[in-house]
């Protein structure tokens, strides 16, 4: 009826989730930023912000292992701005996507890439530079790596310890776990980047398929939830789970084997240890010699070889 005021009202819901952390839900209004959660994102973006600024502006990212750093960052960073902007506007519901599985799969690889640069960039790079501003603005990265790291680990934390109802598929155990997985096969793909790693024998070829075909299904169930299409599948979801991760375990066991046999055996011309490849005779900044390259991925196939494992006596 004319005259009579119009009023608006915004509601805020609230899961009680730990004491001192009561309010894990950002809502359509600048309010929630001063909620927990909102401080933690806007943590999350100053850290990782100042990481790839500080590494921009010294210009420390030159190679491989120094951009593998920066797109870290980037990515992390990008993905806090997508979500904030879109919680605070309330266009959830837009969005064709799980918002109960995107944010929380968001901070889980958020976790592992700014964990992985952490280590990566000191180890690969600022060690190598020498005692100057570039190197002190380097460091300051780091730790602002440290601090993102610490952030994003605090947001999937809480939000694996929310119901099973609320959280999503991505906030339980084997949701992380195929995160975990994807990242992993990543990091793998970032030290098989030389072609002469794997094109000298059809058995490294044969571990290079492996490695690829176990992240397309990984990222197909991911995507799956975040797209909300589990039910589009001609067998209940459960089922492929357990399918697809009994697969992945065969075909990385016979990586387990293959890889160190071809690239540590010299009866199939492989370096037995460190001192008898010539390529790690010297020291060279923003990259990694041959055999510790051969060495990382050996022990990053042995760990997803365990994380699958994990993955298919809980999902089975």
């Amino acid at each position: 009826m004319a005259g009579i005021p119009e009023t608006v009202t915004h509601t805020t819901f609230t899961k009680s989730l730990s004491p001192g952390l009561d309010s894990l839900i950002i809502v359509a209004s600048p309010q929630a930023l001063l909620q927990p959660l909102g401080l933690l994102r806007l943590l999350q973006l100053s850290s990782t912000s100042l990481a790839f600024s500080l590494v921009i502006c010294a210009g420390a990212w030159m190679g491989p292992m120094g951009s593998w750093c920066l797109f870290s960052w980037c990515f992390s960073f990008a993905m806090t701005v997508i979500i904030l902007a879109v919680e605070l506007t309330g266009h959830q519901r837009c969005l064709s996507l799980s918002w109960q599985n995107f944010p929380v799969t968001c901070a889980c690889y958020a976790v592992l890439f700014c964990l992985s640069s952490s280590i990566i960039y000191p180890v690969t790079y600022v060690w190598y530079m020498s005692h100057d501003y570039v190197r002190k603005y380097a460091v300051c990265a780091i730790i602002f790596s440290c601090i993102s790291c610490v952030a994003y680990a605090t947001e999937v934390t809480w939000t694996h310890s929310r119901p099973g109802d609320i959280a999503g598929y991505m906030a339980s155990t084997t949701g992380m776990l195929k995160v975990f997985e994807s990242f992993v096969a990543c990091i793998i793909f970032l030290f098989l980047n030389n072609q002469h790693l794997y094109k000298q024998e059809p058995a490294l070829e044969w571990c290079l398929v492996v490695y690829v075909i176990c992240f397309i299904l990984t990222m197909v169930v991911i995507l799956l939830n975040l797209g909300k299409c589990t039910t589009i599948l001609p067998i209940p979801f459960p089922t492929f789970l357990t399918g697809m991760t009994f697969l992945c375990v065969l075909l990385y066991t016979t990586v387990i084997v293959l890889w160190p046999l071809y690239n540590f055996n010299e009866g199939f011309h492989g370096f037995p240890d460190r001192l008898t490849d010539s390529s790690c005779s010297y020291k060279h900044a923003h990259s990694v010699c041959v055999w510790d390259r051969q060495l990382a991925v050996a022990l990053l196939t042995g760990v997803n070889l365990l994380a699958y494992i994990t993955d298919f006596m809980k999902s089975s």
